[in-house]
């Protein structure tokens, strides 16, 4: 059954890493109990930098455990949950598989699949790995980004239901590999799920699906 395995919160770090800002909450730690979800994120939560990750497509970001287990065997380091910046640490779901506007319940709370994180340089100077952000584009599998439909409560162990697909089926991964220049065959199936992304980050696809055309 897939289940959340750990819902986590931020541990704001004040860092040479931590970009422009000064300060993160990339570090993220379980959480005990049932945490809120609300339409603005994760109750007790905290996001630094609201202009690229604090927006209402934003709202929770989700990745698998499978993944952390991958990156931990790869670089040689324990990767506990919330050590990707997740607030969900989710188990057996490919996360990366869920399809763009469908629509989860998670625990009490229902969100809508929304895009890809896509890696930056803070996420490197926190796990501190020089080209960080090229191997976790090349890899393919960058986590999930969810808005909020209907506000609700998760836990640690609380059940994930799939509750509608769009008839698209264009992935996260598709649309990541896509808009990161990468596989411009998916360009024409990746294009069918515009409607379905938020308008900033659907303008973005479209932009790199034409050089695509134009540079094939």
């Amino acid at each position: 059954m897939s289940t959340v395995s750990s819902v986590n919160l931020a541990m704001v770090h004040t860092a040479d890493w931590a970009g422009k800002l000064g300060s993160t909450g990339i570090d993220k730690r379980p959480a005990s109990g049932r945490i809120r979800i609300e339409s603005t994120g994760v109750t007790g939560d905290t996001v630094v930098n609201k202009v690229d990750h604090g927006r209402w497509f934003q709202a929770v970001y989700a990745f698998d455990s499978e993944d952390l287990a991958h990156w931990s065997s790869e670089l040689g380091m324990e990767l506990t949950p919330g050590k990707a910046g997740e607030n969900l640490t989710t188990s057996e779901i490919d996360i990366d598989d869920a399809v763009i506007g469908q629509r989860l319940r998670f625990g009490d709370a229902v969100l809508r699949v929304t895009g890809p994180r896509v890696p930056c340089q803070v996420f490197a100077g926190f796990w501190d790995v020089r080209g960080l952000a090229k191997k976790f584009t090349a890899h393919g599998r960058p986590g999930t980004y969810l808005a909020v439909e209907e506000p609700g409560e998760v836990w640690a162990g609380a059940p994930i239901e799939v509750l509608s697909t769009p008839e698209h089926g264009v992935t996260v991964a598709e649309v990541f590999a896509v808009s990161r220049g990468r596989r411009y065959e998916l360009s024409e199936h990746v294009a069918q799920a515009l409607d379905d992304l938020p308008p900033e980050w659907a303008e973005e696809v479209r932009t790199r699906i034409a050089l695509g055309a134009v540079s094939a």
